[in-house]
């Protein structure tokens, strides 16, 4: 090869001149109008005088030894590399101590290799780079094109004595000396074995691609999913009505890469995975899919059902649990005198009446296998499930077990979860073991427990939520012997809703009911020291205590927004909804992920228990056909013991103008005796639609209005925006709610309230 370019780098310089003198020749007839020189013939390429063509004859001969030399130095490089590939395949199959079958399998294959190498040029494939054989296989380039774009002649044969290869080469025996890194080529794991190679390298033989099979490598990509036993059910004690059993089938998340590559039998690749009994159980479709198993989602349920008997409803929510009522979480469960609440989860309302916190038993429920099969439909609950991804497109929704789940309609009521404190969560994990964000009757069972072990409870929170728990805890203080304490950075009890003559009265009544009450309180950091949490307030105090509960607020869960396209409001929250609840055509929230449009108030976003009652049966309506707006204004209570408490219903902010009328209480104005008369202890549920009519006022003159007092027994406050009112609290004055509502939706101004106060009748004994 050296020799042709030898004679080339000779001969290329008067093949040039030749070329050259030729088109200056040419150049120069055009330039002349197609006169012809007369020492120049018309067909003459000669670089030599005219009439003579002994340099043609030379230029001819140049050209065609140039292109026989780059023929043979293309056929000589292929065939050196054929012969180098032949070899490697020798050296590999020698190295792996394989079955006689397959050694003989690459035999046929050097063999009918080199017959290739003996064919003409044409039938020669595009030739690769040369690896070089003394670097180890991890390192090797690939000579060849993987079989799967652009296979080859030789690759075709690899792959078809592939096949006997894999089923004679022994697989429990894994060859570890050097993990490889080639491409590999996945495929099911329910095809044939011979079709199926799952570590097989691109470039390598058969028995390489099996037996060097490195044991951090998973062999099988899909996890096994294993069946975990059903938690016992709550026993009932009780006659008057059945507790519900709690069907929890909780499934654990798919196995990660590395758990499944512990497995060292890489002969379980071969045999095909059997669905789980818990799998079997997820319906492959329908019809209306709630997410979430809390209240929105059960009025939905009821909702659907009472417009379409023939629904097939599914509700799937994380909770172990089926659908049940919050509130008696943080009001009547701590007041009962059952030292068996936490299992049986039943209580006696102030009424004296007793019942179930779940909304209905399990036998109101289908199981979600048979929801499909069911005559006339019906509702059923799949728990210890998340829906972790959503398809709005394909109208389906992923499990956090991987199963999928289409749908025609689907609510999402996925409510929130608790918000923390950033100093405890930068606190490390020895003060996260000792706090608690209350929210699941799970946190109900181990707050009580935890109750009844430690000296100390300290509440962080002044709200609902924490005012409710102060007052129950602190009513079992000295029973239990435990301190509760409770700080907030407000000047009061709730001192974001009520005015702050009142939130100071609310705040005598708690530290009666024996609560330390820490006011203009603002934490600075936590710390764990000599088996004590330490709080740090800002002003210098500190706090010693033994557990921490975190009662500062709640966080809409949005989770599905990023997945489904889903509009989330930058100002409250939640999913962004319109006046029917719908986010998009099929669509819809509910509850306290729901930011809706009140066409009184502007955009709201309400996490209570009446507004989830509302607009879930709402929602369910309007999935089934009705287009109906959402113009209800839903109320909220809240109970601080048995003797105080209130309703309320609009925007109630502290930082409005307030107008207060108040009144003396009698024995009738008290939370208990407003049970008696609705016979529930969730009033929500016992309040009328309606619209109240022509409202009448009292013939009892009130009394002037009252600013300050010393005892706040019953009374009406009323909060204004633009002189107008927005919000009202009914202060001990229970079932006036309608009348309420009608006064917020008038959107009138009133000069005197004194005699809209009358309205309430609250100077009736």
């Amino acid at each position: 090869m050296f020799k042709c370019k030898t004679v080339w780098n000779k001969l290329a310089p008067l093949a040039r001149a030749s070329s050259t003198l030729c088109l200056q020749n040419a150049r120069k007839s055009v330039l002349r109008h197609g006169r012809r020189l007369d020492m120049v013939q018309k067909a003459q390429m000669s670089s030599g005088p005219a009439g003579g063509s002994g340099e043609n004859t030379l230029y001819y001969i140049l050209v065609g030894a140039t292109c026989l030399g780059a023929g043979v130095y293309a056929y000589r490089t292929v065939s050196g590399d054929k012969e180098r590939f032949n070899e490697r395949m020798i050296e590999l199959a020698s190295r792996s101590k394989q079955e006689p079958k397959a050694a003989e399998a690459v035999a046929e294959v050097v063999a009918e290799s080199k017959e290739d190498a003996a064919a003409p040029l044409e039938s020669i494939p595009e030739p690769s780079p040369e690896p070089v054989i003394s670097e180890p296989v991890v390192e090797e380039p690939t000579p060849t094109e993987p079989p799967v774009e652009e296979p080859l002649v030789t690759e075709a044969i690899v792959k078809s004595t592939e096949t006997e290869a894999v089923a004679e080469a022994p697989v429990t025996e894994p060859f570890v000396e050097e993990p490889v890194t080639e491409p590999v080529v996945e495929a099911s794991i329910s095809e044939a074995i011979v079709e199926a190679p799952v570590t097989e390298p691109v470039e390598a033989s058969v028995a390489e691609s099996v037996i060097e099979v490195p044991v951090t490598e998973p062999v099988v990509e899909a996890p096994a999913v294993t069946q975990s036993e059903e938690p016992l059910a709550p026993v009932v004690e009780s006659d008057t009505e059945p507790t519900p059993v709690i069907i929890a089938e909780r499934v654990p998340e798919a196995s990660s890469v590395s758990e499944s590559a512990a497995d060292p039998d890489p002969a379980s690749a071969a045999v095909p995975l059997e669905p789980t009994a818990a799998q079997l159980d997820v319906p492959e479709h329908a019809p209306y899919l709630l997410i979430g198993g809390g209240t929105a989602s059960f009025a939905a349920a009821r909702s659907i059902r009472a417009r379409d008997p023939g629904a097939r409803v599914l509700i799937v929510t994380e909770e172990s649990d089926l659908p049940y009522m919050r509130p008696p979480l943080s009001k009547e469960l701590w007041f009962s005198d059952d030292p068996k609440v936490t299992e049986t989860l039943r209580f006696k309302q102030w009424n004296g009446k007793e019942r179930s916190i779940y909304f209905q038993p399990p036998s109101f429920y289908v199981s979600p296998a048979d929801l499909a099969k069911v005559e006339n439909g019906g509702v059923a609950v799949l728990t210890g499930r998340k829906v972790v991804h959503m398809d709005v497109r394909g109208n389906k929704v992923k499990l956090s077990d991987g199963t999928e789940i289409s749908y025609e309609k689907c609510l999402i009521a996925t409510g929130g979860v608790p918000r923390n404190l950033q100093v405890i969560d930068r606190a490390g994990e020895e003060v996260m073991k000792r706090t608690t964000l209350f929210r699941k009757i799970e946190d109900f069972r181990s707050l009580e427990k935890i109750s009844r072990e430690v000296k100390s409870i300290t509440i962080i929170g002044g709200g609902f939520l924490g005012s409710e728990l102060a007052c129950a805890m602190g009513r079992r203080s000295t029973d239990l012997g435990v301190e509760v304490i409770q700080m907030f950075p407000e000047k009061g009890n709730m001192g974001k809703v009520l005015p702050e003559y009142l939130s100071n009265w609310t705040t005598e009544k708690v530290r009666k009911e024996g609560v330390n009450v820490i006011t203009d309180a603002l934490v600075k950091n936590v710390s764990y020291k000599n088996d004590k949490l330490e709080i740090k307030l800002k002003d210098g105090r500190l706090v010693k205590t033994d557990h921490i509960v975190a009662a500062v607020g709640l966080e809409p869960s949005v989770d599905l927004a990023k997945s489904g396209g889903l509009e989330v409001d930058s100002d409250f929250g939640g999913y962004r909804v319109n006046a029917e609840l719908q986010a998009r055509s099929n669509i819809w929230v509910a509850g306290d992920a729901a930011c809706f449009y009140d066409i009184r108030l502007g955009r709201r976003r309400v996490e209570h228990h009446d507004h989830a009652v509302v607009s879930g049966r709402l929602a369910g309506e309007n999935m089934t056909g009705a287009s109906k707006p959402y113009w209800h204004q839903s109320m909220f209570w809240s109970d601080l013991g048995p003797d105080v408490g209130y309703e309320a219903i609009g925007i109630v902010d502290s930082s409005l103008p307030t107008v207060g009328v108040f009144a003396k209480a009698t024995a009738k104005d008290t939370p208990k005796a407003a049970t008696e008369q609705s016979g529930t202890g969730i009033r929500s549920e016992s309040e009328t639609e309606e619209v109240a009519g022509a409202l009448k006022a009292g013939t009892t003159a009130p009394p002037p209005l009252i600013q300050q007092k010393e005892d706040y027994g019953k009374g009406v406050i009323f909060y204004l925006r633009d002189k107008v009112v927005v919000g009202i609290v009914l202060w001990n004055v229970f079932n006036r709610m309608p009348i309420a509502r009608k006064i917020i939706k008038d959107g009138e101004e009133h000069t005197d309230l004194n005699e809209v106060a009358k309205l309430f009748n609250i100077h009736e004994d």
